[in-house]
């Protein structure tokens, strides 16, 4: 639950406006925007960007670029820090937001993305209805414009493509389209709250950083659909309104062979569930009950052991002083060395650099 934290006491002389900056729809931020003396801007590999600035104008243009905004408004004219990082993939990105000390709000466009909000540190209010975010989070942003305000803010945010998520929780609920609509910030429980900040941490921390998982489409798609279902779970809306496709209930056997037929014929693409059960001609929930009767198994279960079987034959054919365990398993969709260690273990018997040096 939400919990407001006490205003910083004001300071002498703080009561002072600040700065306004307005910014026009679709500003982009050129290499030349930040260069004034004493600006910092680092970027370390495709993706990942770090912005550090101590200059208001020049803040303004960034928070354009990466977050929509359109008008910033420095309430306080107090000295200006701005420390933003950035890693991002297809569909999705995550950002570190701090603005230390600084006191401001902003008009903000949230149109084409779904941005989710963790509080780190100091306050954050929407001025639509007064409400105040504050502790760890999740928080659902706003869908379309709104206004913030800012004070002394630590902010963790997700963004994720809002026509990307909507095609993907299409595919979960088995029908063609459907337009996404929320119909709280909150998560619909604690528990689901912290299973989507336990993803969050976990995108950031093991995968994201991990240039060489991030190299692979199939791990990039993976983590997109992780997160996205995460999100879609995690707040109440029109995707947990609506009820799943039917299943069918009689056996399909040959609705299955299509499924492992597309499986081993699309092996290292970025498939998910939706485009599996489109092959097998079945909704999702449908595919999901069929692999159930025949193999017992789930499709997405049944692709994981596909693709180790494609890294067991990969290992087993490698030059290892040309190849590495961590990159075969990347390349087959496998972001997490120690669990692709783990899982190969209990399948083959033995652990990968085995087959690799064999």
């Amino acid at each position: 639950m939400a919990r407001e934290q006490p205003r910083r006491p004001s300071r002498p002389g703080a009561s002072r406006p600040g700065p306004v900056f307005s910014l026009p729809a679709g500003a982009e931020l050129g290499a030349d925007a930040i260069a004034a003396p004493g600006e910092e801007l680092r970027a370390s590999g495709d993706g990942r960007w770090r912005y550090e600035v101590h200059d208001a104008a020049a803040g303004a243009e960034i928070l354009a670029r990466i977050y929509a905004v359109r008008r910033l408004r420095i309430i306080e004219d107090d000295p200006f820090e701005l420390l933003l990082g950035v890693r991002a993939v297809e569909g999705l990105s995550l950002e570190r937001f701090r603005l230390p000390g600084v006191v401001a709000d902003a008009v903000t466009d949230g149109d084409g993305v779904l941005r989710i909000a963790q509080v780190l540190g100091g306050r954050l209010t929407f001025s639509e209805d007064h409400r105040v975010v504050s502790g760890p989070g999740p928080w659902l942003l706003p869908l379309g414009p709104y206004t913030p305000r800012w004070e002394d803010l630590d902010l963790l945010t997700t963004t994720l493509d809002l026509g990307a998520v909507q095609r993907h929780a299409a595919g979960l609920l088995g029908v063609d389209e459907l337009k996404l609509r929320f119909t709280s910030a909150s998560p619909v429980s604690p528990a689901m709250g912290e299973h989507l900040a336990r993803a969050v941490l976990a995108a950031g921390r093991d995968e994201l950083a991990n240039d060489e998982a991030m190299a692979q489409p199939l791990v990039r798609a993976e983590l997109f659909r992780h997160l996205a279902t995460a999100v879609l779970h995690a707040f109440p809306g029109t995707f947990l309104d609506r009820p799943h496709g039917a299943t069918e209930h009689r056996a399909v056997p040959a609705a299955v062979r299509r499924a492992v037929a597309y499986m081993e014929e699309h092996l290292a693409e970025p498939i998910g569930l939706a485009e599996i059960a489109a092959a097998a001609r079945l909704s999702p929930r449908g595919l999901q009950a069929a692999f159930r009767r025949a193999l017992d198994t789930t499709p997405l279960a049944h692709l994981r052991l596909l693709r180790l079987e494609a890294a067991h034959v990969e290992l087993l054919s490698a030059d290892p002083s040309t190849s590495t365990v961590a990159g075969i398993a990347a390349r087959w969709g496998f972001a997490h060395p120690g669990r692709f260690a783990a899982t190969y273990r209990e399948h083959y018997g033995h652990g990968p650099a085995e087959s690799l040096y064999f």
